[in-house]
């Protein structure tokens, strides 16, 4: 895996599922390979195992930690706009998080927010996990306003410290603009937009062109 023979990485591993680290190894490199099915069951898994997860790392002094792309900043199907990665580590939220993507293109939409909504219950205050929870209800449901309020209600309280922030202010634009409430979009996306340092470019333009789609309902 180091050397970057994946293929070959996931083939010893599958020997290895029985055990909750080898399970969360192979979920995240069947995801990565695009291998669905087979990822959606070995990190289900690592999610039954989740107690004995790390023992294996620890003891052979392995950093498994993992990079996964948490959102897709696509403007509501306009302007594609990049994507805001976490790094998740051998535990129950980053076995929870891998599920959620994986559901996601599957399409399994209520899986996902499922398991979105065990994460939240789990760690209340997780940004990551609030931010995966908004772009996943406007997907599934969009226009609805009770997700809109839901979103509203996820992101409050949110200042805009890290990217991770600065995306879920986005998506809480989005449902402001979505509930008709369009000077408190307006003045969200001027808050999120202070902050440029350590932002993809990505990120600043989805930010302006939700700006600009709240001025056009403005008049």
């Amino acid at each position: 895996m180091v050397l970057g023979n994946e293929e070959k990485a996931l083939e010893h591993l599958k020997e290895a599922v029985h055990l909750a680290d080898g399970a969360y190894l192979a979920g995240f490199l069947a995801l990565k390979l695009g291998q669905l099915e087979e990822a959606a069951d070995y990190l289900a898994t690592a999610a039954e195992k989740h107690s004995r997860l790390g023992r294996y790392f620890s003891k052979y002094g392995i950093s498994a930690t993992m990079s996964l792309p948490i959102t897709d900043l696509s403007a509501c199907g306009h302007a594609q706009a990049g994507e805001v990665s976490a790094h998740v580590g051998p535990d129950l939220r980053g076995v929870l998080l891998g599920l959620v993507e994986v559901y996601q293109r599957q399409e399994r939409w209520e899986d996902a927010i499922a398991c979105l909504e065990r994460l939240q219950r789990l760690e209340p205050d997780d940004v990551v996990v609030k931010l995966s929870l908004a772009e996943l209800l406007l997907d599934a449901r969009p226009g609805e306003k009770n997700v809109c309020r839901k979103i509203v209600r996820l992101a409050e309280g949110i200042e805009n410290e890290t990217p991770v922030h600065t995306a879920l202010l986005l998506y809480k634009a989005r449902a402001l603009r979505g509930l008709g409430l369009l000077d408190a979009a307006r003045e969200t996306l001027t808050g999120a937009l202070r902050r440029k340092k350590g932002r993809s470019e990505e990120l600043l333009r989805a930010l302006r062109y939700e700006r600009a789609l709240v001025y056009e309902d403005l008049g």
